[in-house]
């Protein structure tokens, strides 16, 4: 009797544990599971680079990851041209027009041609620009290439990427726009004188973008 004693007093804590695991399983099967936390997925040849036939490599893998108050992501692109600038835009819809967009950040690639960015900001289901209104005129240090004024507009998502040249020239030297003169510019830049889209998320639909599947 005191050896069966003994034994119980050693079984109980861990049979405490079970119990609390068991308890806490059952929690979470009955609220459902989590939301995404996490989500990956691919940005491939936009448009313009697939009509001009350039560019046949480049790709980029996306990853973001929820931080609670913040996203973080993280951009790997390969394939593209080597010792260039490109610049990184949260978009409406990946295909041109390419409605309400927002310039987050650039990328440079190596002399391999690949090029690694990590940003931070609202990468998810609540990404959106929303203008209530019309303030005093807006700032224009770029003169007529900046609007001076804004147009009113209720929240407007913005769940797709975006990779544009930042110059024409470096679109001509990859094959992906014609040598003209004057050569076109896009304003997919810090100054407003990019080249064209180069990598996009057009692979998924315009109003299912990849960042709206990560929850809030």
């Amino acid at each position: 009797m005191v050896w069966m004693h003994r034994r119980w007093k050693l079984w109980l804590p861990a049979l405490f544990v079970c119990v609390v695991f068991a308890t806490l399983a059952v929690a979470i099967t009955a609220g459902g599971a989590p939301p995404d936390r996490s989500i990956s997925f691919d940005m491939v040849r936009s448009a313009a680079s697939v009509n001009a036939g350039c560019v046949p490599n480049a790709r980029a893998d996306v990853t973001v990851t929820s931080k609670g108050s913040v996203e973080v992501m993280n951009v790997k692109a390969e394939g593209l041209p080597p010792q260039t600038e490109f610049d990184l835009f949260v978009i409406q819809v990946p295909n041109s027009p390419f409605g309400m967009s927002w310039y987050q950040g650039d990328l440079e690639t190596n002399g391999a041609g690949k090029a690694n960015g990590t940003f931070v900001g609202r990468f998810s289901i609540e990404t959106f620009i929303v203008a209530p209104g019309v303030p005093q005129p807006a700032p224009t240090p770029h003169g007529a290439l900046d609007a001076n004024t804004n147009p009113t507009t209720k929240p407007v998502h913005t769940f797709h990427l975006g990779l544009w040249f930042n110059s024409p020239a470096d679109a001509v030297n990859a094959g992906c726009l014609a040598n003209t003169n004057p050569l076109p510019t896009t304003p997919f830049n810090g100054d407003h004188t990019a080249g064209p889209q180069v990598l996009s998320t057009r692979d998924a639909p315009d109003l299912e973008g990849p960042l709206g599947r990560l929850g809030s």
